[in-house]
């Protein structure tokens, strides 16, 4: 296979260009460091923070063109925040999270009926019961502020390491219009109903798995309010036999909109686990969910960092192509604990488009043993939590 050198990926990257802007994205000095190892590119883009959603499709662009070149075989580039975007008194603040269903979720949807705003209602006691699912111990939420972080791929990873810790587990796929365990767990098919109205999960590797992507085929576009995502997501936990299980892992869909929201107020969570990467983009979004967790008073049980930095496979050198220690620094800022690093590899990546999650398919592997470290971690917070006793959630009145 020929070489391909830095100076050619520039050069293809230089036909790339962001709405309204004056030159390319290379002449602009907003590429990174290229590294290219086995035939793979790597690098980042610097983008305001406040843009970087709308200049998605240019990071999509830059993967494209690169991906073109004779010899390349896979690119992975991300978006950083200019770090100019988040400095300032205003970022010194986490940001307190917006109004539900509107625009920090990654699936904003105008005209929900619901969609006003979440407090407790004054005069209402601040902690309130909430029907827990039979023969569940725990449930934990995986959440990120922002799409593209590897949230679900974390989720699924963390599941498995619990089971490979010796607990019996499940898995909610949350994400109601991006479902995603069908695939990162090679299940195909329709769950088949019991007894009532009770569902029996799909299984694989050994964990209980429910998700929409069971329900609905791929290809069809959901076009649901806010009560019909409610109301999924209690069906898939209430409707479903999940037998005894130590843990339940919730795979919540990116944001801080009606999922999130919906399992707070409904469920009795046990704690969120936040994923995040190092650079700042994805840590200003973290924040919008670390507080919405604390708004509702579920107990955060640590940041998780996600491709925290690339080792060359040829070489066993170490880049931090996206930055490193962004998500540590996060949380020693506001006092939650620090779960991990998963560094940046294609071996989790194609494993997890494959159907089979590093976990399982190299058990002995340097990630796997990351992830089952984080597993341990994420129970020994759960057990901290409920030695000094859980939090009830207030009450949320929706107007």
């Amino acid at each position: 296979m020929t070489d391909v050198s830095k100076e050619q990926v520039l050069e293809r990257l230089r036909t790339v260009r962001g709405p309204d802007m004056d030159g390319n994205i290379v002449d602009l000095g907003m590429v990174s460091d290229v590294f290219i190892s086995d035939g793979k590119a790597y690098f980042s883009i610097t983008v305001p923070a406040e843009r970087a959603r709308e200049l998605d499709p240019m990071r999509a662009a830059a993967e494209r063109v690169v991906k073109e070149i004779p010899g390349i075989k896979a690119a992975m580039v991300a978006l950083t925040a200019d770090k100019r975007a988040a400095t300032g008194p205003a970022a010194a603040r986490a940001p307190a999270p917006p109004p539900p269903g509107r625009g920090a979720s990654d699936h904003s949807h105008a005209g929900h009926s619901h969609a006003g705003h979440a407090h407790a209602a004054p005069g209402q006691p601040q902690q309130r019961a909430k029907s827990g699912i039979p023969g569940v111990g725990a449930i934990i939420a995986v959440a990120s502020g922002k799409g593209g972080v590897g949230k679900s791929t974390t989720s699924v990873n963390l599941a498995l390491a619990l089971k490979a810790n010796g607990l019996r587990v499940g898995i909610l796929d949350a994400d109601i219009y991006g479902p995603s365990m069908p695939r990162l767990l090679k299940i195909s098919g329709r769950p088949q109903q019991i007894e009532g109205r009770m569902i029996k999960p799909m299984e694989n590797y050994g964990i209980k798995v429910m998700s929409m992507g069971f329900l609905v085929d791929e290809e069809v576009a959901m076009i649901w309010r806010g009560p019909m995502i409610q109301s999924a997501l209690m069906q898939m936990l209430r409707e479903v036999a999940w037998g005894d299980l130590d843990v339940l892992v919730v795979d919540m869909p990116p944001g801080t909109g009606d999922a999130q929201l919906t399992m707070a107020q409904q469920v009795p969570l046990a704690g969120a686990v936040i994923v995040s990467t190092p650079q700042d983009l994805a840590l200003i979004d973290a924040r919008k969910g670390l507080n919405m967790f604390n708004k509702v008073e579920v107990p955060v049980l640590g940041i998780v960092e996600n491709m925290s930095y690339f080792i060359a496979p040829d070489t066993g050198n170490r880049y931090d192509i996206f930055g490193h220690g962004g998500a540590r620094k996060e949380a020693e800022r506001i006092g939650v604990p620090f779960l991990g690093e998963v560094p940046l590899t294609m071996d989790i990546r194609e494993t997890s488009d494959a159907g089979t999650p590093v976990v399982v398919s190299n058990p002995e592997g340097a990630a796997a043993k990351t992830y089952r470290a984080i597993a341990t971690r994420v129970w020994q917070e759960l057990e901290t939590v409920r030695g000094k006793g859980a939090r009830g959630a207030p009450a949320i009145v929706f107007e």
